[in-house]
């Protein structure tokens, strides 16, 4: 039989399964493919997941510092191929492979972030958006790329052989490498917060998709979205489509024609400027010729070699317009002047001093009927003043006490029953005046009495 000695705990077991697994040379790098199962982006964060397959699957986690160099953006249902290497999750007892590298199963990483980032740029509607006309007649380029390479010896030498009045100014940027998308970042600022530029040529030579990543990072595009200055790119050959390309205003497939497009050719608008004047010379002696044979057909009108019959026709309409006028006036002035008489005769015949008159004797007697009906209601009022003052005089106490009456009080309260009354000093009240007694002896009234 076992003794307690020989019994192991949990955690003592587990952590010698976990060193089983730690110095397993086969499990110190292990390369797995499988689907994404589980999977939810935690910004900035550990990631999460699981891996599995038709038949099994296995838990995931892959450290922020792994997870932050990946190009592209796992989802759920994706097959990717992943290096890591497996080990044991002592809490919880389940082992778990701990993920360096990852990678779509089928398709690069690159064209997958590539993909990605497409798809989300053209929802945000970043590739739709109102294309910015290039200047016709820059005066100040800003190109943004490498110093050394041959994209801007092609632009300027292209730029001075067709337009040699135009400033080609670089930014020297990075178009390579990790550090490469914040340099064009940040020379593409510089060259919008300088306010001089007409136009933004960015750009820079053919190579792998590796190579000319930096053009296909989110901040790079936006930075171009949001460029005050119209931008044309020119990253790679003709075949190579970039992000940058998408979002720029016009997309050239070499320096040289990126220039070409920046710029005119300055032979071409001069002719253009000559042929134009000639044109515009030509007009102007037509249009002068032209005005001129009319001034000459104008001239040679009866109204300038015989002004006065121009007046002629108007002075007559001007003399029956004055005839007219003249009897009109009259024929209204003798109209007004009957109805004047008219008016007359009726306010004659309708003199308001009888009505006046009339109303007068109205008013007269109106008022003697008001005064007299007044003094009657006076007195009416008056006899109905009387009858109430008897009536009050009949019911005052003063008027029943001169009949005999009197009243007695105690204490200054009215004795209205004998058991109210006590043998003390009273008052006697009479009509025409108070009497002092001494009460010292209350009968009540027997039934009898009463």
């Amino acid at each position: 039989m076992p003794t307690n000695n020989d019994y192991l705990t949990v955690s003592a077991l587990t952590q010698y399964i976990k060193r089983k697994f730690d110095v397993d040379p086969y499990l110190g790098k292990v390369y797995l493919t499988g689907e994404i199962s589980n999977f939810r982006l935690r910004p900035h964060a550990h990631q999460y997941f699981s891996l599995k397959d038709d038949h099994a699957k296995i838990n995931a986690i892959m450290f922020r510092s792994a997870f932050e160099k990946l190009k592209f953006v796992p989802e759920t249902g994706m097959k990717v191929l992943v290096t890591g290497r497996i080990s044991l999750y002592e809490p919880s007892g389940s082992y778990q492979i701990y993920v360096e590298r990852m990678e779509p199963d089928g398709v690069g990483a690159l064209y997958q972030a590539y993909e990605q980032l497409k798809n989300q740029l053209a929802q945000e509607g970043l590739f739709a958006a109102p294309k910015r006309p290039l200047p016709r007649f820059p005066k100040r380029i800003a190109v943004v790329t490498s110093p050394s390479g041959a994209v801007i010896r092609d632009i300027i030498t292209t730029a001075r052989r067709r337009y040699p009045i135009a400033q080609i100014v670089l930014y020297p940027a990075v178009v390579q490498g990790d550090a490469a998308a914040a340099d064009i970042v940040r020379q593409i600022q510089r060259a919008n917060a300088n306010g001089t530029f007409d136009t933004l040529i960015i750009g820079r030579g053919g190579g792998s998709i590796e190579d000319l990543w930096p053009f296909n990072e989110e901040k790079v595009a936006r930075a171009i979205a949001a460029s005050r200055l119209p931008v044309i790119s020119s990253v790679g050959h003709e075949t190579d489509t970039t992000i940058a390309d998408l979002v720029a205003d016009v997309r050239a497939a070499t320096p040289t024609a990126a220039a070409e497009l920046a710029v005119p050719v300055l032979s071409d608008e001069l002719l253009k400027l000559q042929q134009a004047r000639t044109r515009l010379f030509n007009a102007m002696t037509n249009r002068i010729r032209f005005q001129q044979q009319r001034l000459n057909r104008s001239l040679g009108a009866y109204v300038f070699q015989q002004p006065q019959r121009l007046y002629e026709t108007y002075v007559q309409r001007l003399d029956r317009a004055q005839q007219g006028l003249t009897q009109q006036m009259q024929v209204q002035f003798q109209n007004w002047q009957q109805r004047v008489q008219l008016t007359q005769q009726r306010l004659l015949a309708q003199s308001p001093a009888n009505r006046v008159h009339q109303a007068q004797q109205t008013v007269t007697q109106d008022q003697q009927r008001l005064q007299a009906e007044m003094r009657r209601y006076l007195t009416a009022q008056e006899d109905h003043v009387h009858q109430l003052m008897s009536g009050l005089d009949y019911l005052s106490p003063l008027k029943i006490m001169s009949r005999g009456y009197s009243y007695v009080t105690q204490e200054d309260h009215i004795v209205r029953k004998v058991a109210d009354m006590k043998p003390a000093p009273a008052t006697i009240h009479l009509s025409d005046g108070t009497a002092a007694a001494q009460i010292t002896k209350i009968t009540p009234a027997t039934e009898d009495q009463s």
